[in-house]
């Protein structure tokens, strides 16, 4: 069956996705291979000093992505979509959507992106004894509490966006583990919330005299392959306006972001692990047993079928970067040549290559918003350099290629030297690797480990949700990891590219230096205040 057919047949899959910069659609076709898209690029605004997407963002951003991916398809294959073989939904992990009996929201969605919970998670951390994340649901949900915030005795419905956008779609209120385990810790056995914590929060919040208990609030959780419900009439017109869509069509569980970029890239198998890299960073090793300890740095959640992973995330990635690159394009401009940013990144990305393995001593805090994992609750971007340093573009490029990964490393070195966790395979993904080989082997000297980079990562994770609604429909009788090794990437690893030593020590000394000169990034944030 061809792509037309598949799609005239109603067989093909859609993922979407939420990201921070672009809401994305995929179609596939029942081989897994994309063969449609669509886009809707959208910005978070900072709104009495909390980072938010708006609601009617949330919708128009989506109806204009599905118009988008309407329109590809009619250009493509001259023919409509009508219905699905299934459908899936995932979002940016974490934050805070809490929302009254009526399904109103009480507040503005407050994002991953916000670092004013450090209060509530220092406390939640010391009673769970478990780290908890600033940007989990339930840091936002007790800060609210301990600022005294009116909404919260209100609170009907507390989820995140891509169980909010599941939620209002098909009227099942439920979330993917993977997801669900960014909101509150889940217990690998059970794959549910930890009963153990959820009973600590009921009692430490018991005086307060809410009239819910945290289960109360909390959506259902399921595992991949479990039905999430289907699309509904009012669902299937709020998706598509233009009506052609049909009601009826099925849903796989709502997951996170972490648990799609693992689906996409192959890494749901223990002993495997990915790293996304683009607006925020973030790495996902699976786990064959729990960590010794909780530590502040990493965060343990789970696959979209419940394995634990450890997971050390990132605010800031490429953000700092692409601005230093922007400027290259405006002085290409200014002299009246031509700009391909294509070729704008190609150039600059391989000649950070040339340069020195430890940057020649410079250093670039990559922070336009806070950092947790190296205790910043605010960003303020800062390039340093001492007068003795090699001031070079090449040294200068890969500087900002360090940082991209530097404070990923700084993570994942707990995991990789102090736990001793080993895995067989990292595969990265996202705008970091679009430069052929160079994000690559920057990681690779970050994380001392070979690092894989497939044709389909460049996909992402509006690709890895639409291969979680395939596999509630194909996927039955094998298990998650199963089917993506054996169905959906049949043996593909991709391309892999080792650390060499000197790459290695080099990025040791710089996240030395790095370190060392933190103060004046302290400092700078202060100073901006």
């Amino acid at each position: 069956m061809n792509a037309k057919q598949t799609i005239e047949a109603g067989k093909a899959i859609l993922g979407i996705e939420f990201g921070s910069t672009r809401i994305k659609a995929v179609l596939i076709d029942e081989q897994n291979k994309p063969i449609a898209q669509g886009a809707h690029e959208w910005e978070n605004q900072l709104k009495d000093g909390l980072w938010t997407y708006s609601i009617d963002a949330v919708w128009g951003g989506l109806q204009d992505c599905y118009a988008d991916l309407r329109n590809d398809v009619k250009r493509q294959y001259d023919c409509e979509i009508e219905s699905l073989a299934a459908i899936g939904f995932s979002a940016m992990m974490h934050g805070y959507m809490a929302f009254d009996a009526e399904q109103q929201l009480l507040v503005p969605f407050r994002t991953w992106r916000n670092t004013n919970t450090g209060a509530a998670a220092a406390e939640l951390s010391e009673l769970f004894q478990y780290n908890i994340p600033l940007r989990w649901s339930i840091s936002h949900l007790y800060q609210c509490i301990l600022d005294n915030e009116a909404h919260v005795s209100a609170i009907k419905y507390l989820t995140t966006l891509a169980g909010y956008v599941h939620w209002q779609l098909t009227g099942e209120f439920v979330l993917g583990v993977g997801d669900a385990s960014g909101m509150l810790p889940v217990d690998p056995q059970t794959k549910t919330y930890d009963a153990t914590m959820v009973e600590k929060f009921n009692q430490l919040v018991a005086p307060k005299g809410f009239s819910w208990k945290l289960l109360d609030i909390l959506p259902r959780v399921l595992v991949a392959g479990e039905n999430a419900g289907s699309l509904t009439a009012e669902g299937a017109k709020r998706l598509d306006p233009s009506g052609h869509l049909k009601a009826g069509i099925p849903l796989c569980p709502p997951e996170g972001d972490a648990g799609t970029g693992m689906v996409a890239t192959n890494a749901v198998k223990q002993r495997t692990g990915n790293v996304s890299a683009g607006t925020s960073s973030f790495s996902m090793i699976v786990l064959e047993k729990p960590l010794s300890k909780p530590y502040e740095k990493i965060d343990m959640v789970t696959t979209p079928d419940g394995s634990l992973v450890a997971m050390v995330h990132c605010n800031n990635c490429t953000s700092d970067l692409n601005a230093w690159v922007n400027l290259f394009r405006e002085y290409q401009q200014l002299l009246g040549v031509p700009v391909d940013m294509n070729e704008v990144f190609s150039k600059l990305y391989n000649h950070a290559l040339e340069g020195d393995a430890d940057c020649g001593g410079l250093i670039s805090y990559n922070y336009i918003s806070g950092e947790p994992v190296t205790g910043l609750s605010e960003g303020c971007p800062l390039f340093v350099r001492s007068a003795n340093d090699k001031f070079t573009l090449a040294n200068f490029m890969r500087a900002h290629l360090h940082a991209a990964v530097g404070v990923l490393k700084i993570g994942n070195d707990i995991l990789f030297k102090q736990e001793k966790v080993e895995v067989d395979r990292i595969t990265g993904h996202g705008g970091l690797f679009k430069t052929k080989g160079v994000g690559q082997r920057i990681l690779a000297a970050a994380l001392n480990s070979p690092i894989s980079v497939m044709e389909t990562a460049g996909e992402g994770g509006a690709w890895g949700i639409a291969l979680l609604a395939a596999y509630l429909t194909n996927g039955k009788s094998q298990s998650l990891a199963d089917y993506l090794e054996q169905v959906v990437f049949a043996g593909n690893t991709g391309v892999e590219i080792a650390p060499t030593p000197e790459d290695v020590a080099g990025f040791d000394r710089y996240i030395q230096n790095y370190m060392a000169a933190l103060p004046a990034e302290q400092a700078a944030v202060e100073s901006k205040k």
